[in-house]
């Protein structure tokens, strides 16, 4: 039997963040998900999860905990493909140090990921967002800080991490405001930013103080703002934005949902799908295609260049009732002679 520990440890430690240079995003969402499934193996073997060994996480192991996530934890397909693929990464990396799990780590990549339903995105009009951006105090450091960060948020497109992991020395105010970003899998990108937007960070900047912390947002102690700290403002600004405009009650408004709006808001300007995938760092246009679809002003576009066929007019005339009656009748005689 083979301890877990050691090589779950040189996996998270080593493997991921040296050999393959991933981000500490990555690590963390791997790491949690070990956390739910070595849970779960540890109260289905009635032990603790530093006693599990290799051999108990088989693949009818990782199917019922794939199906417990879903059930009992309520979590969507997608959630549950991105378990499974931290789970496929860890059985590829001990193919090459464990040769006698070979066998096993097969059964377990064959395991497929769940197909998804590719649902319209939600994301804010260009009201909605102004409304949500004139909800902080710009009276106080906290209000300042809050409308910085909404306001770059939405202007730049960034990602949470993006977001919460911009330093100092990644804003450049002169000669031309911009941002230096980076992003998702070490895709670094610079983006301009609006007079407005930069308005917002001088501000901040002005009222942000000498931190012992390179990262451009801090929290009410001093610190770096986490992605759990912007989503709780973000959450409180809502609730106050949704009392002014009632049309935001019907939305499920998360950070993910100002970085659609700022690519419907750059597609609907540009008509091009390549400037929105280059704007947020997208490494395929195929993560892009899904602005298209929800974007009606193109569909209303290429509905106005076509013509549509003449439909032939025509008036409905209902049957006579006594013809229908004799029909009838004589139906049910030939039926009644064979």
């Amino acid at each position: 039997m083979t301890a877990i520990a050691p090589y779950m440890s040189a996996f998270l430690r080593e493997h991921l963040p040296q050999e393959r240079r991933v981000s500490p995003h990555t690590c963390d969402t791997y790491a949690y998900a070990f956390q739910l499934l070595l849970c779960f193996a540890a109260r289905r073997f009635q032990t603790q999860p530093s006693s599990l060994e290799l051999e108990q996480i088989d693949a009818p192991l990782v199917l019922a905990f794939l199906e417990h996530i879903e059930t009992e934890r309520g979590n969507s397909p997608k959630t549950r493909n991105a378990r499974l693929a931290a789970i496929h990464a860890f059985f590829r990396f001990l193919e090459y140090r464990l040769p006698s799990c070979l066998d096993q780590a097969r059964r377990i990549h064959a395991i497929p990921t769940k197909k998804t339903d590719e649902r319209l995105i939600d994301y804010l009009t260009h009201e909605e967002i102004q409304i949500l951006l004139d909800v902080p105090d710009p009276t106080t450091p906290a209000g300042i800080r809050d409308r910085a960060m909404l306001h770059l948020a939405f202007a730049a497109g960034l990602r949470v991490s993006e977001l919460v992991g911009l330093r100092l020395e990644d804003l450049e105010l002169q000669p031309q405001p911009a941002i230096f970003v980076h992003g998702k899998g070490r895709r670094e990108r610079s983006l301009p930013l609006w007079q407005e937007t930069v308005a917002a960070l001088r501000s901040w900047l002005a009222v942000r103080g000498e931190g012992k912390h390179c990262e451009f947002f801090l929290n009410a102690r001093g610190q770096a703002m986490t992605r759990s700290g912007f989503e709780y403002i973000l959450a409180k600004h809502v609730k106050i934005a949704t009392l002014k405009h009632p049309s935001l009650e019907k939305k499920h408004i998360s950070p993910q949902v100002l970085r659609h709006a700022c690519a419907m808001h750059i597609l609907q300007a540009t008509h091009d799908v390549r400037k929105v995938a280059l704007w947020l760092g997208h490494a395929s246009l195929q993560s892009t295609d899904m602005f298209l679809h929800a974007a009606t002003t193109e569909k209303l576009e290429a509905l106005a260049a076509g013509a549509p066929p003449n439909v032939r007019r025509g008036h409905f005339r209902p049957p006579d009732k006594l013809l229908a009656l004799l029909q009838s009748t004589q139906k049910d005689a030939r039926y009644a002679q064979r």
